[in-house]
């Protein structure tokens, strides 16, 4: 039975408030949420330097997986920091910085070690203006959140092409090259390593990165109750060929993505004239 040093007993009641603490210890610092999405862009940054790792070992393949997950992951670590309320400053300015090297500095990395290098300094170039760009879309991104009220109607729409997005834009001579090894087809590789051809893409998907192409962000698009069932098959098609044949699926879908992009600027287009003959219809009414 336990006791004093001098072998007197403890009562059973003293014995029992020595076992149990009085309050539960208490840490200072951010609470788990806050952390967790935090973690998610951490494992995100890493897997985009793991690619550039590949890539420098000539696994494209292994390269280009590595930065899909990091797509992935930065599509989920936003998400879940407003479902457990654990949005800051600074993890919106961590996950920027994330998506800078990421998004724009491995996919100019991969493609100028896939076919530009044989070009040197002249072919670093287009790489240099994909990375510049995705650096001025970011900032241009994280300024707009300290930006006046902005209209209603542009909710659903990205002001140029999301990070991912151009990522996957511009890793389409991978994609198609990949495809091209994998079912042996000789010409379609030698095209997927064209310099000028490379470099076309780059610089195109560099300037879609700064323009003011409004670009539907998925947040807030409803899909029509008739549209559910056909949408639910048409992703698990998908998915079935993205385990069969990766690099085709990756590949159809930036041009799927690519072919997007006008039906978005004339669905931009018809909501701001729609919001435009509102205004003007208050207007008239005030004024009467």
């Amino acid at each position: 039975m336990p006791g004093t040093p001098d072998g007197r007993i403890w009562p059973a009641r003293r014995r029992r408030r020595l076992k149990r603490p009085a309050h539960r210890p208490r840490f200072k610092g951010p609470s788990f949420n806050r952390v967790l999405p935090n973690l998610l862009t951490m494992l995100g940054l890493c897997a985009g330097l793991t690619g550039m790792r590949f890539a420098l070992d000539g696994q494209f393949d292994a390269a280009v997986i590595a930065i899909a997950v990091a797509a992935v992951i930065d599509g989920l670590d936003g998400r879940i920091a407003r479902m457990l309320k654990g949005t800051s400053r600074f993890g919106a300015e961590f996950d920027s910085l994330a998506d800078f090297l990421c998004f724009g500095v491995a996919p100019a990395f991969l493609l100028y070690l896939w076919s530009l290098s044989r070009y040197g300094g002249v072919g670093f170039i287009p790489s240099l203006m994909f990375a510049v760009c995705m650096a001025l879309r970011l900032a241009r991104f994280n300024a707009a959140l300290d930006a006046a009220v902005v209209p209603t109607y542009t909710a659903g729409f990205f002001t140029g092409v999301p990070a991912p997005a151009g990522a996957l834009l511009a890793l389409f001579p991978i994609f198609v090259g990949l495809e091209a090894r994998a079912i042996d087809v000789p010409w379609l590789l030698a095209l997927s390593h064209s310099p000028l051809i490379v470099a076309l893409i780059l610089i195109g998907t560099a300037v879609l990165l700064v323009s003011t192409v409004p670009v539907w962000s998925f947040k807030n698009f409803k899909v029509p109750a008739e549209v559910v069932l056909p949408l639910l098959l048409g992703t698990g098609v998908f998915a079935a060929i993205l385990l069969a044949e990766p690099w085709a699926a990756m590949a159809t879908a930036g041009l799927i993505y690519a072919g997007m992009l006008p039906f978005s600027m004339r669905s931009f287009r018809r909501l701001r004239r729609e919001a435009e003959d509102m205004r003007g219809d208050e207007a008239n009414d005030a004024a009467a």
